[in-house]
């Protein structure tokens, strides 16, 4: 897998015209493209399709979390859109878990099978925001690593973490387990509003499969400009 096949492009947009342009600046130039809760509130399950349709391959980001039943649903409708990987809330729980993986299995048959990845601790929050607001009193990494194994055991394909809990995650979870990485910047961009961050290059060498990317790319004068100076700080990693 070259390195312009492990970025993912955030299309976090509230512009249809401006996310399908960036579609067609972006695509055969990077792997794939998310579709998150902005972009599919506002343009809804179509909007999938003709990503699809220009030659996306999609990562559906929506974070499923909900009763089994409902998630397992929902999981199945993820299939049925023909999404390469999509995401769900592991705080949801063992039988949650264990339903949607079950649905996908069941729904795909003998097609192909997106990859189901666990969301852990989302890359805004910090120690401070998850003792006081979220109640829980594991540090980020503990909690990032007691999610993971669990969505391992339940049979996800991986999970979504941040760059400074990857390492961590790959010696845990071993070297078949999915890491896609967001909270990635460049070289000294602005954080915006995320906390727990790196640059393509130190992520990649931690173990991240997939960096996700958004506003550095579709914020950019020359979107298609900032992918390739991204894909070469990725190309770093190997040096």
């Amino acid at each position: 897998m070259g390195f312009k096949d492990r970025l993912i492009v955030a299309l976090d947009v509230d512009d249809a015209g401006k996310a399908r342009q960036l579609v067609e600046q972006l695509r055969g130039y990077v792997g794939m493209f998310k579709v998150g809760l902005e972009p599919f509130c506002l343009y809804g399950p179509g909007f999938v399709k003709a990503v699809q349709e220009m030659g996306g391959r999609v990562f559906l980001d929506l974070k499923f979390h909900d009763i089994p039943r409902t998630a397992a649903q929902a999981a199945r409708a993820a299939v049925r859109m023909g999404v390469y990987m999509f995401n769900v809330h592991i705080a949801g729980g063992r039988e949650m878990l264990k339903a949607v993986v079950e649905a996908v299995q069941e729904e795909a048959g003998s097609g192909g099978i997106p990859k189901v990845l666990g969301v852990t601790v989302l890359t805004s929050l910090g120690t401070e925001q998850l003792r006081s607001e979220i109640g829980i009193d594991r540090s980020p990494l503990d909690q990032v690593l007691f999610w993971a194994e669990l969505a391992r055991e339940c049979g996800l394909s991986g999970v979504v973490a941040s760059p400074r809990e990857v390492s961590a995650i790959r010696a845990r979870c071993g070297k078949d387990f999915l890491i896609v990485t967001p909270g990635i910047r460049p070289a000294g961009a602005v954080p915006d509003d995320q906390i727990r961050i790196s640059t393509p290059a130190a992520a990649l060498r931690a173990g991240a499969d997939y960096l996700v990317v958004g506003r550095p790319i579709t914020k950019a004068t020359d979107p298609l400009q900032a992918a390739r100076e991204i894909i070469r700080e990725m190309e770093d990693a190997e040096e």
